[in-house]
């Protein structure tokens, strides 16, 4: 009986882990997500041969 509580203790455990890294990487991307808009959008307009302009806010620059 002792086996399967530890088992269940060592999931809820695992489970509580998993929580905190998806609550971080959310927490990271809504941060850091329009200057990583950004950036793509840059590389992509030199790739393509257009100047980048930036917007008003992160992630709302465009190619022109």
């Amino acid at each position: 009986m002792n086996k399967l509580n530890n088992r269940g203790q060592a999931l809820v455990e695992y489970v509580l882990i998993i929580t905190l890294i998806v609550v971080v990487a959310i927490s990271a991307v809504k941060i850091f997500g329009g200057r990583l808009k950004d950036s793509i959008t840059k590389t992509s307009c030199e790739l393509i041969g257009e100047k980048y302009q930036e917007g008003s806010k992160a992630g709302e620059g465009t190619c022109k």
